[in-house]
């Protein structure tokens, strides 16, 4: 009696070879290596490749032919020094992935599967019993006809079925036991493939995608009905069609198969958010196809929400997410022509309008304009004011700093404090110098104590009774008076920036200490820096947040609880764009707090 016969070992489909001096460079899909320390190695690669299977007529594999170098005699495989260097060389191959295993006695997978897959011979099996389905209003339309054809060519047998209750330009795919969906659909612009799922959720992940992507491009019909205007013609559209059903034909057999999505782990692509779809997003005119995160879309099982960012970067890129041009939430705030100095400005889109925000830095003021530009959008659809921070801590700092202020107006309760308990720190006298000579704005500052407590309002003021409260052109709450006056003075500075420079009629977002603890998250300023230096003042801001923070709460009452995705849901005529960025906030690690202090 014999058990099964082992499984045969072969080179990678793919997997290519270029001599060198004194070795040899293979690269496979994702990985390569280099062997180096004989003149003999190009006569061993080629008995390895005999004895594991190179390229033939019937079957792609190793890509290149390597020939021994002048006056090295052809090896002899019985020798067993030789024996011995295929094996080491065998196991190099093994450990950098350029080898496989096919199963003994049957038929050798596709070159794709062995090109990728860890087990070639399994994911054949399950490619083997899949069994596609290609779903369409119209089967013998290009984009089904497209995909029906890479479909075949990658092994299986799909079948075409009618479903008129797709749109003309959409077309699902389904495969495997438990059975898995992927959509793809022609927009006018390009098209784009949804994250395999199940099928109810890839026909409506693909029917949100269309209306956010036809919505961005204005290409929704007049009428109102589904489906879009095409502006693609002749080669760029046949391009297009191409791309779309080779990339879901590849989503779907590697979602059925078990192997890794084609778009990667989050590692690889800093885009990508963990435990969320990516789509396919593909343009015909410039040419261009990339994975996109999709926030809104439904959350892996394992990971509901990603933890708070834990400094600035990882704000940034979750951010960068959010305000994705074709799939996020909310405009991506961005300095455009903006000026950069004295202070930072950025811009975007709001709600209320165009909106600007500055900073000491640009990346500040990006955080700055994302956090207020979501609070803007979700005060139409929530009850009370509303904060959003990159985490629990930048939302109850920027919470209870507009409580604060809505709290005491444009004045504390008690007498102002005299000029030198601010004018001469570094930075207060920095963006009052800054406003008041070289902006050339006759301002007027004044400190106050916020009752017993150790915090600070500040009042920067308008002589001529324009802008904010009261005639404030900014105002600031902090845990010192000079920390107080500084920001007050920047926030002034950045709003008379934004009036001359910025568009007309434009909201402003003003920087605040809420933002510090992120802006130095992991950073250590130098030993020899002072307060002058904005990381070393951002460094003390940050240090003295907790401690404000509980005596703002000691004023003003405690913040309400998170809002989280089973707690109360937006009302009104605005809950329907407002629920989209609560869910991709809360799925970017983001934390909303409402009802609680008045406008800042």
């Amino acid at each position: 009696m014999t058990g099964a016969e082992p499984p045969r070992p072969r080179l990678r489909p793919g997997l290519a070879v270029t001599p060198l001096r004194h070795g040899l460079h293979l690269r496979g899909r994702d990985t390569s290596v280099t062997l180096e320390g004989s003149r003999a190695l190009p006569a061993l690669w080629e008995l390895l490749r005999e004895r594991l299977g190179g390229e033939d007529e019937d079957r792609p594999g190793v890509q290149g032919y390597v020939e021994a170098a002048p006056g090295v005699p052809r090896l002899d495989p019985a020798d067993p020094r030789v024996d011995a260097a295929l094996d080491a060389l065998t196991a190099q191959l093994r450990a950098h992935d350029l080898l496989t295993e096919y199963p003994a006695g049957g038929p050798e997978p596709a070159a794709w599967l062995g090109a990728c897959a860890p087990r070639p011979g399994p994911a054949a099996a399950a490619l083997a019993a899949a069994r596609p389905v290609v779903a369409a209003a119209d089967p013998e339309g290009p984009l089904a006809t497209a995909l029906i054809s890479a479909l075949d060519r990658a092994g299986t047998l799909p079948r075409p079925c009618r479903d008129t209750g797709l749109a003309a330009d959409r077309v699902v795919a389904v495969a495997g036991t438990p059975p898995v969906a992927v959509a793809v659909a022609r927009t006018a612009e390009g098209g784009f493939v949804t994250a395999p799922a199940e099928p109810e959720r890839a026909r409506t992940d693909a029917e949100s995608i269309a209306v956010r992507m036809d919505r961005d491009t204005g290409s929704a019909p007049a009428d109102g009905t589904t489906g879009t205007t095409d502006r693609m013609t002749g080669a760029s559209a046949a391009a297009v069609t191409a791309l779309l059903a080779g990339a879901a034909a590849q989503r779907l057999l590697c979602a059925a198969a078990g192997l890794p999505d084609p778009a990667g782990p989050e590692e690889e692509d800093p885009r990508l958010l963990p435990g969320r779809p990516a789509v396919l997003v593909a343009l015909a005119r410039p040419p261009h196809a990339s994975y996109r995160p999709w926030v809104t879309g439904p959350a892996a099982p394992s990971c509901p929400s990603p933890a708070p960012a834990g400094d600035l970067s990882e704000t940034l890129r979750r951010i960068g997410a959010l305000t994705d041009r074709y799939l996020g939430v909310l405009d991506a705030p961005r300095p455009d022509d903006l000026p950069q100095l004295p202070a930072a400005l950025a811009t975007c889109a709001s709600v209320a309008g165009p909106l600007v925000a500055g900073a000491p830095r640009t990346d500040l003021a990006r955080l700055t304009a994302a956090c207020r530009a979501a609070e803007l959008h979700l005060a139409e659809g929530i009850r009370g004011p509303v904060s959003v921070g990159a985490g629990a801590g930048h939302a109850l700092g920027r919470a209870l700093r507009r409580a604060a202020l809505a709290t005491a107006g444009s004045s504390g309760t008690g007498h102002a404090l005299g000029e030198e308990e601010w004018r001469e720190h570094p930075q207060a006298r920095h963006w009052w110098t800054v406003l008041t000579r070289h902006l050339e704005l006759p301002m007027r500052m004044t400190v106050h104590r916020l009752a017993s407590e150790q915090a600070y309002l500040a009042v920067v003021r308008d002589p001529s009774g324009g802008t904010g409260p009261a005639g404030a052109a900014a105002r600031a709450v902090e845990a010192t008076p000079a920390d107080a006056a500084a920001l007050a003075a920047l926030g002034a500075v950045t709003r008379a920036m934004a009036a001359d420079h910025g568009p007309a009629g434009a909201v402003h977002a003003a920087f605040s200490g809420a933002e510090a603890p992120l802006a130095v998250a992991g950073a250590e300023p130098a030993s020899w820096t002072d307060e002058g230096w904005t990381d070393r003042w951002l460094t003390g801001i940050a240090r003295r947040e907790p401690e404000l923070c509980a005596a703002l709460a000691r004023l003003t009452g405690p913040p309400p609880e998170p809002w989280r995705p089973d707690g109360a849901e937006p009302t009104g005529s605005a809950a329907e764009s407002a629920g989209p960025v609560l869910a991709g906030l809360y799925a970017c690690g983001f934390t909303v707090l409402a009802g609680q202090g008045g406008p800042r």
